[in-house]
């Protein structure tokens, strides 16, 4: 028996998302058990851009975390200007997606979009809805985005843009958040619906979880919630499987899962140690997820970046780290074509 690994070529060649040339299916499981074969899913890249950083103020910058060897570079591209408390979301293996925040100027209704593989930077003509900060994103990969749960004119709202894909265009859903929110986390269960987690209202930080059927941009309230009321908190995407929340404030690590087949929450014995609260998020697609920068446990601005392991669930920090001490940064990941 004999099939097609990847890329055909003249030479089988392995690398950590293609196998090319024709390969019996002997070599290819000697390499698959050298780790060397391409695992269907694996993501390419995170990107964490934006941001607020002692000694630095305000960034542009954009740093990629290479998935394959977990290292860290920064991109030649940059956002168009330094800006904080932004939102970013990603259309798997095409692009990704900072908007909004604030530059030293002006809240923004800006959108920013980084192509992949290329890593080149343009601007949206569109724009969001209304200049947003502490706001979040998530994605139907491959369809549409989505950004809500915004701080607008000086106060929570409930408003939810959507940003379709094949047009670079933006509509605003005529469904809303249950309650005006600010500080959300999304997340999204590919091809079925996504979830704006916690966040804050007046007076105070929430545990509700809103949900957003992707086929009728409908919203539900889920029965489930977050076992602790949260806001600024980071949000890691499992594929179709589940997602994880970390906690926020200075004596919660700990780190919730939403199981999506059957909207169920449970809180993990692995807790976050490096990593807390308004950080970036980027997630290896079905591999792992990525928490950077924002606040550790003892409230101050850090560079790490920390890994949730998805299939063991156990946590651990990488020995790359972020160029600046950012927080308030957004992530996004390409986990190539989901």
């Amino acid at each position: 028996m004999r099939y097609n690994g990847g890329l055909v070529g003249a030479k089988n060649t392995t690398t950590s998302n293609a196998a090319s040339g024709i390969w019996s299916l002997k070599n290819a499981q000697v390499e698959r058990g050298a780790n060397v074969w391409p695992i269907f899913g694996a993501g390419i890249a995170g990107y964490f851009g934006g941001g607020s950083a002692v000694g630095a103020g305000l960034l542009a910058s954009i740093d990629k975390l290479t998935f394959s060897t977990q290292t860290k570079s920064t991109l030649s591209a940059t956002l168009t200007t330094a800006v904080s408390e932004n939102a970013a979301m990603a259309n798997s293996g095409v692009a990704g997606y900072f908007a909004g925040g604030y530059d030293v100027s002006a809240t923004l209704s800006r959108i920013d979009k980084i192509t992949f593989p290329a890593d080149t930077k343009s601007t949206l003509s569109a724009t969001l809805s209304v200049a947003m900060i502490d706001f979040t994103g998530m994605a139907n990969s491959g369809v549409a985005g989505y950004f809500g749960a915004a701080f607008i004119n000086n106060a929570p709202n409930s408003r939810i843009d959507k940003i379709t894909f094949s047009t670079d265009s933006r509509t605003t859903l005529s469904a809303t958040l249950t309650a005006p929110t600010y500080g959300a986390s999304g997340a999204a269960n590919t091809g079925t619906a996504g979830y704006f987690a916690g966040g804050a209202i007046q007076p105070g930080p929430i545990t509700r979880i809103d949900k957003i059927t992707f086929s009728s941009d409908s919203k539900s309230t889920l029965s489930a919630t977050l076992s602790t009321a949260r806001n600024y908190h980071v949000s890691l995407e499992n594929y179709t499987t589940a997602a994880y929340f970390t906690a926020a404030g200075a004596s919660y690590n700990q780190i919730d899962k939403l199981t999506f087949s059957t909207e169920t929450i449970s809180t993990l014995s692995a807790v976050v140690t490096a990593t807390k609260n308004a950080g970036g998020n980027a997630s290896d697609s079905k591999i792992a997820g990525y928490i950077a920068g924002g606040y550790n446990l003892s409230d101050v601005r850090t560079s790490a970046i920390e890994k949730l392991t998805f299939s063991g669930e156990t946590v651990s920090v990488l020995s790359a780290t972020l160029t600046y001490a950012p927080g308030f940064l957004a992530g996004m990941a390409d986990s190539g074509l989901l």
